[in-house]
């Protein structure tokens, strides 16, 4: 993941003092900030590469109407209140499609403030989902943020507060590809395996499933540190002992009927626990879905009339801007949020 970022916040700083007029010093993005917005309760600000003209303009309006639900989630799943941000939206990586990333510097609110999202023209859920990521990671306190733990962790954060808008991300299949080495009774001190990555999506898929809510889960992970496993959070979880985990979890993998085709293959985001961060209006969707199928049932209705029904329903789905978005101490390095095959690209020096 790329999460780079320099401190502009130190302490209760007026507004006008906290924001440069040109921008803040951001990880790699070098041209002129444009500034959009702050969000109403003034903790989000936002600016945008000029250049990328209406499209991206539109990502970072969105952002800021979006960015005070993203940071209500957050707070709650780690128990804790963040501080202040800026976020620019640009090509990162010459991409506007969302699959530049994201990126900021340290894990927390001081080091790690700037962060940076890849423009994604006419899908702001990505964009969000983006931000959420890296604003997870400053919520680690300087914990787990740079250990294949900590990533799995923010991938988690970003896919339940965004309804999994970064799916392209995937980790969980390639470990599978890759003969599933054991990182539950490791942690890998990188965020750019795969391997160590995917595995975690996994295990943190399987433990939401069974009741854990991503809450409990993140604020035991920052508890334990970066010298915490997976193993030793199953344990602390679920009273059995730790030396049990990895076993347990395989045999959970053999029972899956459909295998590991992604990194939710326990349907752990479905679970009541993770409804909370999602967008009111994906929630409300969904249950208007499931009212409909039932009622169909009791009414007799065919199958096709039941995919018909349901596909009525999807039709009134809100778009981003109908959705609430407006139409208008770890190590001080960059943190780059990459899906896979950019990653793997990165380290062949393509």
């Amino acid at each position: 993941m790329s999460h780079p970022m320099t401190a502009t916040y130190a302490g209760d700083q007026p507004a006008a003092r906290r924001r440069h007029p040109t921008g803040p010093q951001w990880p790699s993005y070098k041209g002129t900030s444009q500034l959009v917005g702050t969000s109403s309760s003034g903790k989000v600000t936002v600016y945008v590469d000029p250049t990328l003209g209406a499209q991206g303009l539109q990502n970072a309006k969105d952002l800021v109407a979006d960015a005070d639900r993203v940071v209500s989630a957050n707070d709650t799943i780690f128990g804790t209140p963040g501080g202040p941000v800026n976020v620019i939206v640009f090509a990162l990586g010459g991409a506007t499609d969302g699959t530049g990333g994201a990126d900021h510097m340290g894990c927390d609110y001081t080091s790690g403030g700037n962060i940076e999202a890849c423009a994604s023209f006419g899908n702001s859920p990505r964009v969000s989902a983006l931000f959420e990521a890296e604003l997870s990671e400053c919520s680690m306190g300087g914990n787990l943020c740079g250990t294949s733990s900590g990533e799995a962790l923010s991938r988690w954060c970003a896919a339940v507060i965004s309804s999994n808008a970064l799916s392209d991300f995937t980790t969980a299949p390639q470990w599978v590809q890759d003969g599933m080495p054991n990182y539950v009774d490791q942690t890998d001190p990188t965020d750019q395996n795969a391997d160590s990555t995917g595995c975690g999506m996994a295990f943190l898929s399987w433990l939401m499933s069974q009741g854990y809510g991503l809450d409990a889960i993140a604020q035991g992970m920052v508890s334990l540190g970066d010298s915490g496993t997976l193993a030793q959070l199953y344990s602390n979880l679920t009273g059995n002992p730790a030396s049990t985990a990895w076993q347990a979890f395989q045999t959970a993998i053999q029972n899956l009927p459909n295998g590991i085709n992604n990194d939710d293959p326990f349907a752990g985001a479905a679970q009541p626990a993770q409804l909370a961060h999602l967008a009111p209006w994906t929630v409300a969707l969904a249950g208007k879905v499931f009212e409909t199928i039932l009622t169909d049932i009791a009414a007799g209705k065919t199958a096709s009339q039941l995919v018909a029904s349901v596909r009525s329903v999807l039709a009134t789905a809100p778009t981003s801007k109908a959705a609430g978005m407006s139409a208008a101490a770890c190590n001080i390095r960059s943190r780059r949020l990459l899906p896979p095959h950019k990653v793997q690209a990165q380290s062949a020096g393509i």
